[in-house]
């Protein structure tokens, strides 16, 4: 599943890396929200030629909400979701769903991921992934970032994307989830996270102040609010070098 707002640029290499995959059986709801570009015509095309793809053309609601209605439309037993500016390897959903279909203990299988520029050059392995999980280091560290594949109940246990989350939706539903199940870290590179100047720069403090209250409100779920709290520091520094 992929939700889609103004991705012209990147959204048929994503689609096409969908596609691509070696587990064939699988359906794919591409969620446009809205976008004013080519987006939802370039969804269309794909859609067109692969009965397994389904596009819905939808008002602009926002990330959180666009995410939420996307799960909502999908019927499968497992979910996944791919940016619409990156790219998922061949193998990710056959490696990811074997281990759910063998391991009924676990509930969210996540990948290692390398991170790509906006050519699409590998800048390689994130530091993210070196980050071993534990429920506990969550609150701290996002290191169950992408690609994940995750039940259908217990995302329904959990109440799925909370919609009120203008960023960091996703990071706010791993920490619900790995309070109900079992979380497995496959240390593969499976997905290709994409930099580009429009997801890099200005949603950096939204994306911190929302973080902040996702672990902020998992401490209290948790019954740890009254021994612990997070300290928020967002810093900034400047400095001078010869050229």
């Amino acid at each position: 599943m992929t939700t889609i707002y103004n991705r012209q640029q990147y959204l048929a290499a994503t689609i096409e890396s969908i596609l691509a995959q070696t587990h064939r059986d699988f359906e794919y709801v591409l969620w446009d929200d809205g976008s004013t570009d080519d987006s939802l015509a370039i969804a269309q095309h794909y859609a067109a030629q692969d009965d397994r793809l389904r596009v819905v053309a939808a008002p602009h609601q926002g990330l959180a909400p666009a995410l939420k209605a996307a799960i909502a439309a999908t019927t499968g037993t497992y979910l996944g979701w791919v940016d619409s500016d990156d790219l998922l390897a061949p193998t990710a959903l056959a490696q990811t769903a074997a281990l759910l279909d063998t391991r009924p203990d676990i509930g969210m299988v996540y990948t290692d991921y390398h991170v790509i520029n906006a050519q699409g050059q590998d800048q390689g392995l994130s530091k993210r992934c070196q980050i071993p999980y534990t429920k506990d280091q969550l609150l701290l560290d996002f290191m169950t970032f992408h690609f994940r594949l995750l039940r259908r109940s217990v995302y329904d246990q959990v109440g799925g994307i909370n919609p009120t989350f203008e960023r960091a939706e996703d990071y706010d539903l791993c920490l619900r989830l790995a309070e109900v199940t079992p979380v497995h870290h496959l240390q593969q590179p499976l997905y290709y996270y994409r930099q580009h100047a429009s997801n890099v720069t200005h949603n950096q403090l939204a994306m911190i102040h929302w973080s902040y209250q996702a672990s902020t409100q998992a401490l209290k779920r948790r019954g740890l609010d009254h021994k612990y709290a997070i300290d928020l520091h967002v810093t900034s520094q400047f400095s001078i070098r010869r050229k």
